[in-house]
């Protein structure tokens, strides 16, 4: 610590060392700043592009909404359910180690429901979104749309939805109506009864 005297004030001043550091942080140039980033941007990775998006973009709507051009025979898909399909669904679709895809209608209100999507399932437009997503299960979206809306074709056929002559393309597909189409209700909870239910309940 050193001083000086002035008059009758003695005042003190910091050592020189902090003296000498508080005057260089004073004359050193400024940080710069990082760019102010977006809301929600945490600079990593980078947005995906439209290539990109349209490789998960392949979900398609009850109203057929996303359909691919192409179309599809029963025969067609009979063929090609032999060669991909009836080692885990069964001659016909009637089971085997992946379930049954046919029968089932007029099980629902029983005790032992059978669901299929003849019996269960809604809408046909489903089984395209989903054979295309996830079928075959050792290769999964591996089959064009051809041999997709053939295996549709193939198996509302074996269910007694559409005939042997049917075509499935991005028209006729929507307009078939399932079984169960109004089987389902939309649920708003609105219906909900307000009591607990304590005896014979389901």
């Amino acid at each position: 610590m050193f001083t000086f005297e002035c008059g009758s004030c003695l005042t003190a001043f910091a050592t020189a060392s902090t003296l000498t550091a508080a005057l260089l942080a004073g004359c050193s140039p400024m940080t710069p700043r990082a760019p102010a980033q977006p809301p929600g941007h945490y600079q990593l990775g980078r947005a995906p592009t439209a290539a990109e998006l349209r490789g998960w973009d392949i979900d398609i709507s009850p109203d057929g909404a996303g359909l691919p051009a192409g179309s599809g025979t029963v025969a067609q898909g009979r063929d090609l359910f032999a060669q991909r399909c009836v080692a885990c669904h069964g001659d016909a679709g009637k089971g085997g180690q992946g379930g049954a895809l046919a029968g089932g209608q007029g099980t629902l209100n029983s005790k032992k429901p059978v669901k299929t999507v003849g019996s269960f399932w809604p809408y046909a437009t489903t089984l395209y979104d989903y054979i295309h997503r996830a079928m075959p299960w050792d290769s999964p979206q591996s089959l064009n749309p051809n041999q997709v809306y053939a295996l549709t074709a193939y198996v509302l056929h074996v269910n007694g939805i559409v005939g042997a002559d049917a075509v499935m393309d991005a028209r006729s597909l929507p307009a078939v109506k399932m079984p169960n189409r109004d089987g389902f209700t939309l649920f708003t909870g609105q219906d909900i009864a307000p009591q607990a239910c304590m005896r014979d309940c389901r």
